[in-house]
């Protein structure tokens, strides 16, 4: 359903995107993860037919952003960072008004709207309230909603969750889930890798304008070395000798100062956590847990691209040099 192959784009000296391919099948969620600048925006940018590609193609439900870019846009649907609703408008306006934009008859537009508004929770809100009203998260489900107004196949959410409080985090999530249980394609580009690793099927890891890495969360998680230790330090206790005797019994022992904790690799697992609490516990030193884990996507962006991964970026230059 979505469809980049060898897609390519510069912006004068600046290659933006450098030989991209990627295939996502019908139904299923596709995160895009990256650091500032790989191309993530960019990639959404030529898939919604906003940027022509210097090279290569990309298709959406078959058809190319380059010849067809009319039957693209009648196949997509697109949520941006910013819920694009209108703020002196109802939710139901604003639902009507985009299915009258898609060349529903009114009472069809209507009644696609009122469908919408009770799927994603917003039919308790009073009838003529203004959207300028919602909260942030509201305002984020009643933009989804307004992406698939005209039940497309395909839908790109860029960024979905951008400046939501938890609560609305997780609304977003729900109605995204939705989404994906009801058939839809959806990819998702974010830099929270807690909502790839929540939402999406496949995770495709952008960086310097090239896919460098593609698979589920776990086949992404198992290139960061397998199973993780963690061990929290007793409050006000030095570091150096727990340091120490983490590292004689675990391969890479590095102590995080800010959470007092010693994160190590466990090759072995459960006998690479028994070896470690020997070596702790021999030489004396106090802790207050230690743990075996899985790695966390932010541990496996790291490794991949050398970039923390949740690290937020500053606004888009207007010359689309700077890539979210």
């Amino acid at each position: 359903m979505i469809s980049l192959r060898g897609v390519g784009k510069s912006f004068g000296g600046f290659r933006a995107l450098d030989g991209v391919d990627l295939e996502v099948p019908a139904g299923r969620v596709q995160g895009l993860l990256g650091p500032n600048g790989a191309g993530k925006t960019t990639s959404v940018r030529v898939l919604t037919t906003l940027l022509e590609p210097d090279d290569g193609d990309a298709l959406v439900a078959g058809h190319s952003v380059r010849t067809e870019p009319h039957e693209v846009r009648r196949r997509l649907g697109v949520s941006g960072q910013y819920a694009a609703v209108d703020d002196k408008l109802t939710g139901h306006e604003n639902l009507t008004l985009v299915g009258e934009l898609y060349g529903m008859r009114r009472r069809e537009a209507k009644a696609r709207a009122q469908e919408l508004l009770e799927h994603f929770r917003l039919d308790t809100v009073p009838r003529g309230q203004r959207a300028g009203t919602y909260s942030g998260g509201m305002k984020r489900r009643l933009d989804l909603a307004g992406a698939i107004v005209a039940r497309p196949p395909v839908v790109i959410l860029d960024e979905p969750t951008t400046g939501l409080d938890p609560r609305g985090r997780r609304d977003t999530w729900d109605a995204i889930s939705d989404l994906a249980a009801g058939g839809t394609t959806v990819l998702l580009t974010t830099q929270y890798l807690e909502e790839a690793d929540e939402l999406a099927d496949s995770i495709a890891v952008i960086d310097a304008g090239r896919i460098i890495a593609e698979g589920t969360a776990g086949e992404l998680k198992a290139q960061a070395g397998g199973s993780r230790i963690d061990v929290l330090l007793v409050p006000g206790a030095p570091p150096e000798g727990a340091l120490r005797a983490v590292a004689e019994a675990a391969p890479g022992a590095e102590y995080d100062q800010r959470a007092h904790r010693i994160t190590a690799s466990a090759p072995d697992g459960p006998e690479t956590l028994r070896r470690v609490l020997g070596r702790l516990a021999a030489a004396g030193e106090p802790v207050a847990e230690a743990a075996l884990r899985q790695p966390t996507l932010d541990e496996v962006f790291l490794k991949i691209t050398g970039t923390p991964g949740a690290a937020r970026l500053p606004a888009e230059a207007s010359t689309g040099r700077s890539d979210s």
